[in-house]
């Protein structure tokens, strides 16, 4: 699910270099969670969250189809001072 997450997320922002990806367990779900550069940001989000809601629904299928638990949360990290 991971490389599927990654070619999806690299083909829509204008950083791919920039993206990271890292799955992390919780409660028997795996959250992947995604970093990406700021001003790609909005463009996974999309329109109304439409982008990246339509992201989580091919995991939520894809994942569930191999009896998995997933779901994508974006990190957003705070600048340092």
């Amino acid at each position: 699910m991971q490389a599927f997450l990654e070619y999806v997320v690299k083909g829509l922002v204008q950083n791919p270099d920039a993206v990271t990806l890292t799955p992390v367990e919780r409660e028997g779900t795996t959250v992947y969670e995604l970093r990406l550069h700021p001003q790609d940001v909005g463009k996974i989000i999309g329109r109304q969250g439409m982008t990246i809601n339509a992201i989580r629904a091919l995991l939520l299928a894809g994942s569930a189809k191999k009896g998995l638990r997933c779901t994508l949360e974006i990190v957003e990290d705070k600048p340092a001072h």
